[in-house]
């Protein structure tokens, strides 16, 4: 259960997130940035998204196992995704070193790591 609730608060935070930092690009950096780095934050904002809701979705299946290490892993491999690949493409896109860029696979990495877990939950029925 611990699994879940942390897993569901991570969603929330980072559904409520994407959705502030959504409307921030759109609004208060529309004249800002040029094309290409707004291009960027948007991209951010669509994989957190996307990524919040696959928290959220693993939340829901881990309220109902008993113990779901795949699950947790899953978790934390999108949680790690949103930190690494999102949070370095707003860097990116707001004008960071471009070696910053160089942390944005690993985020990727994560965010795969995370959907084969998922896989891996699903394949198993729950079962570790």
């Amino acid at each position: 259960m611990r699994t879940a609730r942390a897993a569901l608060v991570a969603a929330a935070f980072a559904g409520a997130s994407a959705v502030a930092l959504g409307a921030f690009g759109a609004h208060a950096l529309r004249n800002v940035l040029d094309e290409r780095a707004l291009a960027t934050w948007r991209v951010a904002v669509d994989y957190q998204f996307w990524h919040a809701l696959a928290l959220f979705g693993t939340a829901l299946l881990a309220r109902g196992m008993q113990s779901p290490r795949a699950l947790r892993v899953a978790a934390c491999a999108f949680g790690i995704g949103i930190v690494l690949f999102c949070a370095s493409l707003y860097a990116l896109a707001l004008g960071a070193p471009h070696w910053i860029g160089a942390i944005t696979p690993l985020g990727g990495v994560s965010f795969i790591v995370g959907w084969v877990a998922l896989g891996v939950a699903a394949w198993r029925g729950g079962a570790d």
